[in-house]
């Protein structure tokens, strides 16, 4: 069996079943049901947020949540992410408008946000990438100077905590996924942390077509709901989340004492946060490796080590975004030259010792 580079939580499935149970005899599959109501409150207790609206997934989150906040215009943003954060941009008829990222945390780099300033910019779209946590004191600094708004791509960033506590509680709106690769996941699904009870009310609106009752439809909305059966999974995999958060901890840790001394691959660092989550294990490989990044990438595909080349290659390499002006290599050097150094191992509750110990040995027993 090859190694993925994640695998979905999945929980024993005799235990789902009293949940599906439930959603049968309530006979209600959709539209807010109990599993749904549940769901939000547990996962508000959960991650320490005041107001948590569910959806259908995370590009619909980010959709929604540009919607919300009326953005247009232009938005500052990273091209060193997954597609979905500049694809919600164009879908909303907006212009990304990406800047290079810092060396050490991989997000964006706040020095560069204000230089890429103009009339037409309404907000700030970083991502807390790998979920390492991005400066967000400095991004709300320039954001209170040039009236901006900020909504976080939070997708990777599921329990990660900084001292004041969850760092979704930043911006003014964060937008999870809770794809099935992630740490925390509903099949399919997000959510969007909201600042308020009105912001939350709005959203509620937003993802059920604009319709308030009735005969009253406010906006026009889209549908973004999510489904009892994803909210009763959800409810189901809070139970143990704990556990799968550990066993990433104790994996990622592995990996970086065994991978301490070998020359030429470099760990990403841990980002500024207390609390984190393990989403990822990015590696660098550097050009004293014996191998190119390329190369060491196709060793482990060869032994079925499914790595992954995240994020490569840029979003701003790809057709509909590398005509902007901003988009050009000379004004990204640190993103063009990382998105040719990394790989993300794999990582998921699950990895066996065998397992791992395969992976470690095909990067390490490489010489010259």
């Amino acid at each position: 069996m090859p190694t993925p580079v994640t695998r979905p939580l999945l929980p024993p499935l005799e235990e789902f079943t009293p949940y599906l149970q439930e959603v049968w005899a309530s006979g209600m599959v959709t539209n807010g049901g109990l599993m749904h109501q549940r769901l939000e409150a547990g996962l508000r207790q959960h991650l320490g947020v005041e107001h948590l609206a569910l959806v259908s997934n995370g590009t619909l989150g980010l959709l929604n949540a540009l919607q919300c906040l009326r953005i247009t215009g232009e938005v500052i943003t990273t091209p060193y992410s997954f597609v979905a954060t500049a694809h919600s941009l164009l879908w909303n008829g907006i212009r990304p408008v990406f800047v290079d990222i810092d060396p050490a945390t991989l997000n964006i780099d706040p020095s560069r946000i204000e230089a890429a300033i103009t009339p037409q910019t309404t907000a700030i779209m970083p991502v807390h990438c790998y979920g390492n946590a991005c400066n967000t004191a400095e991004i709300q600094r320039i954001a209170d100077i040039y009236n901006l708004r900020v909504i976080y791509d939070a997708a990777h960033a599921f329990g990660v905590q900084d001292q004041g506590g969850s760092i979704l509680r930043h911006g003014d709106l964060s937008v999870l996924s809770f794809h099935a690769t992630k740490v925390f996941n509903t099949f399919e699904g997000g959510a969007i942390i909201c600042p308020d009870e009105a912001t939350y009310q709005r959203i509620g609106y937003l993802k059920n077509f604009g319709i308030v009752d009735e005969t009253t439809v406010i906006a026009p909305g889209i549908n973004a709901k999510m489904s009892e059966v994803n909210a009763a999974f959800g409810l189901l995999q809070l139970n143990h989340i704990e556990q799968a958060l550990a066993e990433r901890a104790r994996i990622a840790q592995d990996y970086r004492q065994r991978l301490a001394g070998v020359a030429g691959v470099r760990c990403v660092p841990p980002g500024p946060q207390r609390v984190s989550n393990n989403a990822y294990f990015p590696i660098l490989v550097d050009a004293d490796y014996p191998l190119t990044r390329d190369a060491l990438y196709q060793r482990l595909r060869e032994h079925d080590v499914h790595a992954r080349r995240y994020f490569y290659p840029l979003i701003s390499d790809l057709p509909m975004y590398r005509g902007l002006p901003s988009a050009a290599p000379s004004n990204l050097p640190v993103a063009c030259e990382i998105a040719q150094k990394i790989i993300c191992l794999p990582i998921f509750p699950g990895l066996d010792q065998d397992q791992m110990d395969a992976i470690v040995q095909l990067i390490a027993s490489v010489r010259a």
